[in-house]
């Protein structure tokens, strides 16, 4: 077989690797833009292309400053500026990353990373508007440490006997790894650290969420992931009533008895498709039955 070339070899672990690949690569990128852009400003002593990165990529926990750079929300999640931090937080994506896909799939990877860093953008910003110690002490947010702790803490309680091995000397339970991770946040609220802790938890506190019954129409992320799928699709109770088929009308012409052997049977499949992930996790599940749990999700969805 012939070598890849190097950027060959980028392509393909982009197109195979997995959402977390996919993630990584775009905080690497992102990271890479922005510090040519400040290689330029130093050469070029250009102030203006340093408040262009801060324009762009950063989240100002001020209010009023946010108000004028509500994006900061979102390209604040995959902006890094230095490399250990960068660095880190791509280890810890790829590790909880990789285990979390396997369990929830690619959407909801996607998902609880992008929620879970909005979460803690706006934890961050309401506490520096309430803690009077936090209130004269405006400051700026990057990195993808919310949303990575939105899909730890997520792992650690929906897999809490998940073993973790460090370089093979000892293993320690996610959970436990978790709540330290947890108890460390907490006691450094209000720390001039350099660290936006509640915008850590705000991610945990999604995660948490996300563990909710994960795989219900009822989950809080699912909820969200049906409404932006809705939002987006262009009327679909119109293309209905195009198409001369009426879904209730027809859900009406069984007798109760009828309906109630079906909700049974539909229930009955669901149980057993959750309890096929529990055991093996989502990528076991066959292409049907991926199709026939996204179904129901759709029916439930609010």
């Amino acid at each position: 077989m012939q070598d890849r070339s190097f950027l060959d070899e980028l392509k393909h672990q982009y197109r195979s690797g997995g959402m977390y690949m996919k993630l990584i690569f775009i905080n690497v990128l992102v990271f890479l833009f922005i510090n040519l852009i400040s290689v330029i400003g130093r050469l070029t002593e250009s102030s203006d292309l340093f408040d262009l990165v801060s324009l762009l990529f950063t989240l100002e926990t001020d209010f009023n400053s946010f108000l004028f750079r509500p994006w900061g929300l979102f390209t604040s999640i995959f902006s890094h500026v230095g490399f250990m931090h960068l660095a880190f937080n791509m280890l810890m994506l790829f590790f909880m990353g990789q285990a979390f896909e396997r369990y929830f799939g690619s959407r909801r990877l996607l998902s609880v990373y992008i929620i879970g860093g909005i979460a803690g953008g706006i934890l961050e910003i309401v506490a520096h508007a309430v803690f009077p110690a936090l209130l004269y002490r405006p400051s700026v947010v990057l990195g993808a440490s919310g949303s990575i702790m939105a899909i730890f803490i997520g792992l650690a309680f929906y897999k809490p006997n998940l073993p973790l091995s460090f370089f093979g000397l000892f293993q320690l339970r996610i959970i436990y790894l978790g709540i330290i991770y947890l108890m460390l946040d907490i006691l450094n609220l209000g720390a001039d650290d350099g660290t936006a802790h509640f915008a850590h938890l705000g991610g945990a506190i999604i995660g948490i969420l996300a563990a909710q019954q994960p795989m219900s129409s009822r989950n809080f992320i699912a909820r969200l992931e049906n409404w932006f799928v809705q939002l987006w699709k262009k009327n679909p109770q119109r293309k209905k009533k195009k198409s001369g088929f009426n879904y209730n009308q027809q859900a009406r012409k069984k007798t109760d008895e009828e309906y109630n052997v079906d909700a049974k049977r539909r229930q009955e499949k669901i149980d057993a498709i959750l309890d096929k992930i529990s055991r093996s996790g989502y990528e076991s599940l066959s292409k049907a039955e991926k199709e026939f749990l996204f179904r129901q999700s759709d029916k439930n969805g609010s």
